[in-house]
């Protein structure tokens, strides 16, 4: 089946008018319905021929909303469905300056990262380009204001980006394409745990997103306990590929820092990851980890954040501590998948 979501305006107009001999007009149409996330039921200006004849062949929405939570400070939280079945998650957190909507790139994951659900039962598929931009037309949809909807947009749902680099460049492509919802690299962040060669690769394209290192320990022996990349990758190297990021790019790198009791939350601990940095046109955003019960892992105390903060402050590196959003909802990447799965059994 294809996924019509996948392709641009352009590639959309030449696929249907080369084999269902539809006018560029109509091309056009349809390319509208499917950025308001609308099935082929809802085009209503398209023949319903054309409709019944593509409905045989395509996907037009690649992704629904099957469930929704909501926090009580707003946040909100979505479980998308494939065409195949499989099921995705993403997040909506409302900030006064937008709506920023976090984005899953893969069904699970294979970084095998200790303290994250999405990864406990590996990677299922890739998503393609089209399933990455569904999400976000998808809750589009869901306002009624002529405002867009989703503002900034974060690929730091299940899956490692970077993993998924075709499919994940070319959503990026999608998302910023003057002929769709048009949003600005700028409004874009990307995490990775650290894939170098792709970093940059990245890099070396010419976009001007926001890069999102998800460190969490400055010692590679420690952070291998935690996240197996760094067998592959080390810390060294994913902080280089960092630096070479802002000098293509120009764009202040965020380091990610989960703070896990007893794992990477001493002075020690940030005293190392300063001196990794220092220099570096880098921000910190600290954060208690959001726990997941099948890890056995739980945040650090309030008071061991402020401390590791300040300790970081005191030594002239930028940080702040990341507001925790929709945590009575399960806001932790994969845990509402998990569950879902688990009650369909």
């Amino acid at each position: 089946m294809v996924i019509l979501q996948d392709y641009n305006l352009t590639e959309l107009t030449q696929y249907l008018t080369d084999n269902y001999n539809v006018k560029p007009y109509v091309a056009k149409q349809i390319f509208e319905w499917l950025n308001k996330s609308v099935d082929f039921e809802g085009m209503t200006n398209v023949a319903k021929s054309v409709r019944s004849e593509l409905k045989n062949n395509c996907i037009a929405v690649a992704s629904r909303i099957v469930k929704t939570l909501t926090s009580t400070d707003g946040t909100q939280k979505f479980l998308f469905e494939l065409y195949d079945g499989n099921v995705v998650e993403g997040v909506l957190m409302k900030y006064k300056y937008g709506n920023t909507l976090c984005v899953s790139s893969q069904v699970g994951c294979r970084m095998g990262c200790k303290f994250c659900a999405s990864t406990l039962d590996g990677l299922v598929r890739n998503l393609s380009a089209g399933e990455i931009l569904s999400q976000v037309l998808s809750v589009n949809a869901l306002s009624t204001d002529k405002e867009r909807y989703v503002t900034n947009i974060v690929l730091m749902g299940s899956g490692e980006p970077l993993d998924n680099f075709d499919n994940v460049v070319k959503f990026l492509h999608l998302v910023t394409d003057k002929d769709g919802i048009n949003i600005s690299e700028r409004n874009i962040s990307l995490s990775t745990c650290g894939v170098v060669p792709k970093m940059k690769q990245l890099a070396d394209m010419g976009f001007s997103l926001n890069l999102t290192l998800s460190l969490h320990n400055a010692d590679n022996d420690e952070r291998l306990k935690i996240m197996p990349i760094t067998k592959a990758y080390s810390v060294e190297e994913a902080i280089s590929a960092c630096r070479y990021y802002f000098e293509k790019t120009g764009r202040r790198v965020i380091i990610e820092y989960t703070l896990i009791d007893g794992q990477n939350d001493t002075r020690a601990h940030a005293l190392k990851l300063a001196s990794l940095i220092h220099g570096m046109s880098a921000h910190v955003n600290v954060i208690s980890l959001n726990p997941v019960k099948e890890t056995g892992l739980k945040g650090t105390s309030e008071t061991n954040l402020k401390k590791f903060l300040k300790i970081l402050e005191s030594l002239n590196i930028s940080a702040t501590r990341r507001r925790t959003m929709g945590q009575d909802i399960e806001g932790a990447c994969g845990q509402l998948r998990r569950r879902y799965l688990d009650d369909k059994v």
